[in-house]
């Protein structure tokens, strides 16, 4: 049977998709501000990596010498939510002994979603100074796409930082940004037609050496799911190690939940224990 995808609005709108999703985003702010609270000094927040307002990050050390950096770049269409909301999401990786930077950045329609992917590398290559070993990259809606981009051939990491990154997990992430265009979401974020080349990851070449996991939840609309298929896919054939996972019973909002759980699938696949 032949598909033609028209509602676009649709296609891209979590809520809809999803029961009581008004308890989103704050059913999050509270788990991360005790998380905070709980870390204590072993937190560092609102470190500076760039000259903007929201150029800052947190950062949140083991108890022991750090045996890697976790980089989790969040989500919010590039266009809304901030680093307070995803403190606890560091809780896993530290159990394992890494360090977790969380970063926040411009939001369009301040900024192109191409001058975001510069700040995140900018991030990226400031929490690398301050933290030995490899690192380890997780992203969620707009933060999958943010960090696939790292590992793209027009990353703006430099050569040692792209060196150090041991794996990648994308969730839920966005990786072709052309239907974007085509949604309501446009007014802010203003993609043309050079952007939606030059920045989505699926139309890329992967780094030499990239191993990237497609990571969403089974329940999720049907074009996350195409996307994060869609990335797994062309880089697999393009020299990247990749797989997709599809989460049973996970929807876009709780599917980055189980980050908190040391011993969850998605931390070990993160940290690299599988």
């Amino acid at each position: 049977m032949l598909i033609r995808m028209t509602e676009w609005d649709d296609l891209y709108d979590n809520r809809a998709a999803i029961p009581q999703s008004d308890r989103w985003p704050e059913r999050w702010a509270k788990p991360a501000a005790d998380f905070r609270d709980e870390a204590g000094s072993s937190a560092r927040l609102a470190l500076p990596y760039g000259p903007g307002t929201r150029n800052r990050f947190d950062l949140f050390l083991p108890e022991e010498s750090p045996q890697g950096l976790v980089v989790f770049v969040h989500g919010g269409f590039w266009t809304g939510l901030d680093r307070s909301y995803w403190s606890h999401l560091a809780r896993g990786p530290l159990a394992h002994g890494h360090a977790v930077a969380i970063p926040e950045y411009t939001l369009c329609s301040e900024i192109r979603i191409a001058g975001i992917t510069a700040e995140i590398g900018r991030a990226i290559e400031t929490a690398a100074a301050m933290v030995g070993g490899p690192i380890r990259l997780a992203g969620h809606s707009a933060g999958g796409h943010l960090v696939s981009r790292m590992v793209s051939h027009t990353s703006p990491l430099g050569r040692e930082t792209r060196g150090r990154i041991a794996g990648v997990v994308s969730i839920s992430g966005l990786h072709d940004l052309r239907p974007l265009r085509r949604t309501a979401r446009q007014e802010h974020l203003r993609i043309d037609e050079a952007e939606a080349l030059a920045e989505s990851p699926a139309l890329l070449e992967p780094l030499p050496g990239t191993r990237i996991t497609a990571w969403v939840g089974a329940r999720e609309t049907s074009e996350f799911v195409r996307q994060s298929r869609l990335l797994a896919n062309i880089w697999r054939g393009l020299g990247a190690a990749t797989e997709c996972v599809e989460e049973p019973d996970k929807h876009h909002f709780d599917v980055i939940d189980d980050l908190e759980r040391p011993e969850s699938p998605i931390v070990e696949r993160l940290i690299g224990r599988v």
